[in-house]
C-alpha cells in the first residue's frame, strides 16, 4: 500500500472517530485540481491572444508617465517653503523641534550618566526584568561598545532608539487597541499594516526626507512609521484573542467595557503587548542604522561611512556594538516575556529600589572622580587587523584558489551563469507576458481579489517608467529567493529530523534573526568586493533563519499519528518524507516562501549601497544627490515590487477560501 493510501485511510479513521463523513478532502482535491486546469487554460488563451493583438516589446513608451517634472516641482515647493509656509512653521516645523529636543535630552542624560552610569543601568535593569543571565550580558555588550570606541556612537544611537521606540510602541499600542475593540476599525487596518509590513525599509525615507529634510526628526520619524505596524498587529490580537469565558464573566459582574479592558482585556494579552514592544524595539533598531543615510548619525553612521570607502575593519568596528545591542536588547524583552504568567516575584519594588539607587550611586561615582567619557586608553583599534585580516583574504582567498577558484570568481560566475540570464530573459518578455505570469502566479496560491492587486501593483511600475530597472530588482530577488530556498527548507527538515542539530543551529539563528539588516552588507563586501552578487549573498544570508525556523516548526506540527500509521505500514524515512510530511507542511513551506521573499527584497534593495544597482541604486543615488524626484518614483517602484510578490506568495486566501 502507498504511503498517500495509508494517509488518507488514518485520516478517514480520524474523521470516523470524530463523527464527521470520511474522506471530506476528496472534493476539495477534485476541486482545486479543475480550478487549476481552469486557471491554466485561460492564461493559455490570454497569451495566444497576447501574441496576436500586442506582440512583444518592453512596457511601451505611451503608457509610461513621467512623473519627474511634477516631483521636482513639488519638491521644489517644499523646500521653497518649509521655513515659510504655515503648515511647516506650525506643524511639521513644531514636530521636527520635539524630536530634536527629545533626542538631545535623552543624549545629554546618557552623557550625564557616563559610561559606568549607563553599562550599570542597563546591567541592573536586565538583572530586573530578566535574570542575571541577561544582566551580564548586557555589561558585557557596554562594555565592548566602549573598548572598540564607540561609546559616543552608541550613546547617540541609544537616544535616537528611546524616543523612536517611546513613540512606536504609543502609536502602534493606540492603533492596535481601536483595532482590537472594533471590528471596522480592524478592518480598515489591516491592508494597511499587510502593505506596511511588506515594504522595505529604504521605501520610508524618502517620504520624511521630502517633508523634514535631511536630519535626526527624519530619522526618527521614519523609524516610528517603520516599528510602529508589529506593536499595532500584536496588540489587536491580543485583544481580540481575549479569554471569551473571562470576559463574560466579568460582564456577568457588572464591570462596564472601561473595566474589562482595564483588568480582563490587558492583563490577558500582556504576553502579546511585551512582544510587541519586543518586535518594535529590533525593527527600530534595524531602521535606525539604515537612517543613517539620511542623517541618523551614531553608529550606523560609522556603518555607512565605512562601507562608503570599502574600510571593512571600520565597518565591522562600528557593526559589532549594532549586533550586541540588537542582542540584548532581544535577550531582555524576550527573557521578560516568558516570565510574565509565572507568578509575582518577591520583594519587586524593593528590587527596582535598590536597582536606581546602584544606578544613581555609580553614576555619581563616575562623575566626581571625572571618568564620564569611556577613557582613550582603554580602547581596542580592530580596524587595522580587520583590514589586514581582509588583505589576507583578499590575496588567497578573493582570487587565486587553486581550482575552485576564489570568492570574486564565485561572485563573477553567479552573475554571469544566474543573475545575467534570469536579468536578460525577464526583460525579454513581453511586458504583458509578465503580468499575465503574475496573475497566474497569485491565482493559483491565492483568490481572484490578490491576483487583481498583484497585476495592478506590477503594471504601476510600469507606468512609473521604472519596468526595466524593476526586473534587474527582480532577478536578484528570484535568485536570492531560489539559494534561499533549497539552503532553509533542506537545513529546517534536517533540523526537523535531528534534535541535537536544532540545538546547534538555535543559537546561531537568535544571533543572525537579531541582526539589523544593514550589518549583513560588511561581510560579504569583505568576501566578495562590490556588485549584485554581494547584494544577493547578504539577502540570503538575511533570510534564511525566518525560512529555517518555519520549515522547522512546520515538519514538528505534523500529526505525530499520521508518522506512526506511515511508519506501520512500511514506509521508509524517504518516502514519509516526500508524501506525507512534506504535503503536510506545506501551509509552514508557503508561509515559508512569503517570507523568504519579503526579508529577500529588503536586502536586495539595499544592496544598492554596495553596488547592486537597479531600483536600490535609484534610492541611494536620489537620496545622496538630493534628486527626491528620482528617488520617491523609485521608492515607489519599490512598495510596488513588495505589495505584487507579497501577494503572489501570500496562502492565505487560498487557504480561507478552501477552509
Amino acid at each position: 500500500m502507498s504511503i498517500s493510501t495509508a494517509t488518507t485511510g488514518a485520516g478517514s479513521a480520524a474523521g470516523a472517530e470524530a463523527g464527521t463523513p470520511p474522506l471530506r478532502t476528496r472534493p476539495r482535491d477534485t476541486l482545486a485540481r479543475h480550478r487549476t486546469a481552469l486557471v491554466a487554460g485561460a492564461a493559455l488563451l490570454a497569451l495566444l491572444l497576447g501574441t496576436l493583438l500586442l506582440g512583444g516589446g518592453t512596457w511601451p513608451a505611451r503608457l509610461a508617465v513621467d512623473l519627474s517634472g511634477p516631483l521636482g516641482h513639488a519638491s521644489d515647493w517644499i523646500i521653497d517653503n518649509r521655513d515659510s509656509h504655515p503648515l511647516f512653521l506650525y506643524f511639521f516645523g513644531h514636530i521636527s523641534n520635539a524630536v530634536v529636543l527629545s533626542v538631545r535630552a535623552v543624549y545629554l542624560v546618557l552623557l550625564a550618566a557616563g559610561w559606568a552610569g549607563v553599562t550599570a543601568a542597563a546591567g541592573l535593569v536586565a538583572w530586573r526584568v530578566a535574570g542575571i543571565r541577561p544582566a551580564l550580558t548586557a555589561v558585557a555588550a557596554f562594555a565592548v561598545c566602549g573598548l572598540l570606541g564607540m561609546w559616543v556612537p552608541t550613546m547617540q544611537t541609544l537616544a535616537l532608539m528611546a524616543v523612536a521606540v517611546t513613540a512606536s510602541v504609543l502609536l502602534g499600542a493606540l492603533l492596535g487597541l481601536a483595532a482590537g475593540l472594533s471590528d471596522r476599525v480592524h478592518r480598515a487596518l489591516r491592508p494597511v499594516l499587510d502593505t506596511m509590513q511588506v515594504l522595505p525599509a529604504f521605501a520610508y525615507l524618502l517620504p520624511v526626507v521630502l517633508v523634514f529634510g535631511i536630519g535626526v526628526p527624519a530619522a526618527v520619524l521614519a523609524t516610528v512609521v517603520y516599528a510602529a505596524p508589529p506593536m499595532a498587529r500584536l496588540t489587536a490580537l491580543g485583544l481580540r484573542g481575549a479569554d471569551a469565558g473571562v470576559m463574560e464573566a466579568a460582564a456577568s459582574l457588572g464591570a462596564t467595557g472601561r473595566q474589562r479592558l482595564l483588568t480582563a482585556r490587558l492583563p490577558l494579552a500582556r504576553k502579546e503587548l511585551l512582544l510587541g514592544v519586543n518586535q518594535s524595539i529590533m525593527m527600530a533598531l534595524s531602521m535606525a542604522v539604515i537612517a543613517s543615510v539620511i542623517g541618523a548619525g551614531g553608529l550606523g553612521d560609522r556603518v555607512y561611512q565605512a562601507l562608503a570607502s570599502v574600510d571593512v575593519g571600520a565597518a565591522l568596528a562600528a557593526g559589532v556594538p549594532v549586533v550586541l545591542l540588537a542582542v540584548v536588547l532581544d535577550r531582555v524583552t524576550a527573557a521578560a516575556g516568558e516570565r510574565i504568567g509565572a507568578g509575582p516575584s518577591r520583594g519587586t519594588g524593593h528590587g527596582w529600589a535598590v536597582a536606581a539607587a546602584g544606578t544613581v550611586a555609580v553614576a555619581l561615582v563616575g562623575r566626581y572622580t571625572g571618568r564620564l567619557s569611556w577613557p582613550d586608553a582603554w580602547t581596542v583599534d580592530i580596524a587595522a587587523l580587520v583590514n589586514r585580516v581582509v588583505d589576507w583574504m583578499t590575496a588567497h582567498l578573493y582570487s587565486g584558489v587553486p581550482v575552485v577558484g576564489g570568492t570574486a570568481d564565485w561572485a563573477a560566475r553567479f552573475t554571469t551563469w544566474v543573475l545575467d540570464p534570469v536579468r536578460d530573459g525577464l526583460q525579454w518578455l513581453p511586458w504583458w507576458t509578465v503580468l499575465l505570469l503574475v496573475a497566474v502566479l497569485a491565482q493559483l496560491i491565492g483568490t481572484w481579489r490578490t491576483a487583481l492587486t498583484a497585476v495592478l501593483a506590477m503594471a504601476a511600475i510600469g507606468v512609473l517608467g521604472k519596468w526595466d530597472p524593476t526586473l534587474d530588482t527582480l532577478s536578484q530577488v528570484l535568485a536570492a529567493v531560489a539559494v534561499t530556498l533549497l539552503a532553509g527548507v533542506a537545513t529546517g527538515v534536517a533540523a526537523a529530523r535531528s534534535p541535537r542539530l536544532e540545538r546547534l543551529l538555535r543559537p546561531v539563528l537568535d544571533v543572525f534573526q537579531t541582526m539589523p539588516q544593514f550589518v549583513y552588507l560588511i561581510p560579504v563586501v569583505a568576501l566578495f568586493g562590490v556588485g549584485r552578487a554581494p547584494a544577493v549573498a547578504a539577502a540570503v544570508v538575511y533570510a534564511l533563519p525566518a525560512v529555517v525556523r518555519i520549515t522547522t516548526q512546520g515538519m514538528r506540527a505534523v500529526d505525530p499519528v499520521v508518522l506512526e500509521s506511515s511508519r506501520s505500514l512500511g514506509a521508509t524515512g524517504w518516502q514519509q518524507l516526500r508524501q506525507v510530511q512534506l504535503p503536510l507542511a506545506r501551509p509552514a513551506l508557503l508561509l515559508a516562501v512569503n517570507q523568504g521573499v519579503v526579508l529577500v527584497l529588503a536586502v536586495v534593495i539595499i544592496g544598492g549601497l554596495v553596488g547592486g544597482g537597479a531600483l536600490g541604486y535609484d534610492v541611494v543615488f536620489g537620496l545622496a544627490q538630493g534628486d527626491l524626484a528620482t528617488g520617491l518614483v523609485a521608492g515607489a517602484a519599490i512598495v510596488c515590487l513588495g505589495l505584487m510578490l507579497d501577494r503572489v506568495t501570500q496562502p492565505a486566501g487560498k487557504e480561507t477560501r478552501d477552509a
